[in-house]
């Protein structure tokens, strides 16, 4: 198990981390998530040993971590841009780990070898183990790099935008490798993204970070359905957001009334996701301005009372059913609607 305890980073005036405690489970996947200066790649370098916390601690299976060495924490890292190195042969790179331990920790050669071609196997590599970094693709440098992190046996693989550099395809290729490789192994993995689609795809929980601080730990669904704060709901995944207030336990947003008995009188905020807009051909709640066609889905771009814009995902079948066109009435009913107070964060 890995526990931070109010560990606080700050660099100059600014505060990478504020205050952060985050408990990892052995064996899961986890995704760090947020925006760029959210604190998350700051976190991992301290989980890794690489960087250290100005106050709290970090502890390792029941060990403070800052007793330990970086060697003897036990922790892979692969970090964005792979940091291989240009000189060294694919099979050099991952024994690199291996060849450095001192002392009675150091393996034999014929010991280096066989665990350098069972990585390579696994990261489905065997055949270029004399080949150079350069003359590698983006996804094959990743797995060796991969491969190198898992040479020393880690008990935690932390992953810094792991697939970041990589084209689309690729990325979506390797998450789905990474995650077969981690149950396999039965690892415990921390991975930093900003991408919404990688950690909701990917992990067994998900950490959302702003400015330095953790708004919401929990499974994928649970942060999806279930945001805790306005900045997780715009944040995970498209969101309409739409102003209103608060009275006796009833919010007027736009054109919508409904129940937020948890929130206090006043200025609201609320999100509706595009494909919770239920569109009809009948009535005149909205205008549609735009659609655009995305492969099986036609996002409408519409305007509801006071000219405010929202957007809605439906199917090609019923845009087509509805024979919606840019300037036409559509009823608009949201089918789940989340509200929360104006000064909430």
């Amino acid at each position: 198990m890995i526990e931070t305890h109010n560990l606080s980073k700050r660099f100059g005036a600014f505060a990478a981390l504020d205050d952060v405690s985050l408990r990892i489970n052995p064996g899961k996947l986890v995704a760090l998530l947020g925006p760029s200066g959210s604190g998350k790649t700051t976190l991992l370098r301290i989980l890794a040993g690489l960087d250290h916390a100005d106050d709290g601690a970090v502890q390792l299976n029941g060990l403070d971590a800052q007793s330990l060495k970086t060697r003897d924490r036990r922790v892979g890292f692969v970090f964005q841009h792979y940091a291989l190195f240009r000189h060294m042969s694919v099979a050099d790179n991952v024994a690199f780990g291996l060849k450095v331990k001192k002392g009675r920790d150091k393996p034999s050669k014929a010991q280096i070898a066989e665990t350098v071609g069972q990585l390579l196997d696994l990261v489905q590599l065997s055949g270029l183990a004399g080949r150079y970094p350069q003359q590698l693709s983006g996804g094959q440098r990743q797995r060796v790099a991969l491969a190198r992190a898992l040479a020393v046996e880690p008990r935690l693989l932390l992953l810094d935008e792991p697939f970041g550099a990589l084209d689309a395809q690729v990325r979506k290729d390797l998450r789905r490798w990474l995650r077969r490789l981690h149950d396999d192994m039965g690892l415990t993995s921390v991975f930093v993204t900003h991408d919404q689609e990688e950690a909701l795809e990917l992990a067994d929980e998900v950490v959302v970070m702003n400015k330095g601080r953790i708004e919401q730990v929990g499974s994928p669904a649970d942060i999806y359905d279930h945001p805790a704060t306005p900045f997780v709901f715009q944040f995970l995944g498209n969101a309409n957001r739409v102003d209103g207030v608060v009275k006796g336990g009833r919010a007027l947003v736009g054109p919508w009334r409904t129940d937020a008995p948890d929130v206090p009188d006043g200025p609201a905020v609320a999100f509706v996701r595009p494909h919770d807009l239920e569109v009809t051909a009948t009535g005149d709640d909205a205008t549609i301005r735009h659609q655009v066609v995305l492969g099986p889905q036609v996002r409408l771009e519409l305007t509801v009372a006071d000219d405010i814009a929202v957007e809605a995902v439906i199917d090609r079948e019923t845009h087509s059913r509805l024979e919606l066109r840019p300037g036409g009435k559509v009823g608009l009913r949201p089918r789940r609607i989340t509200v929360f107070s104006a000064g909430d964060r």
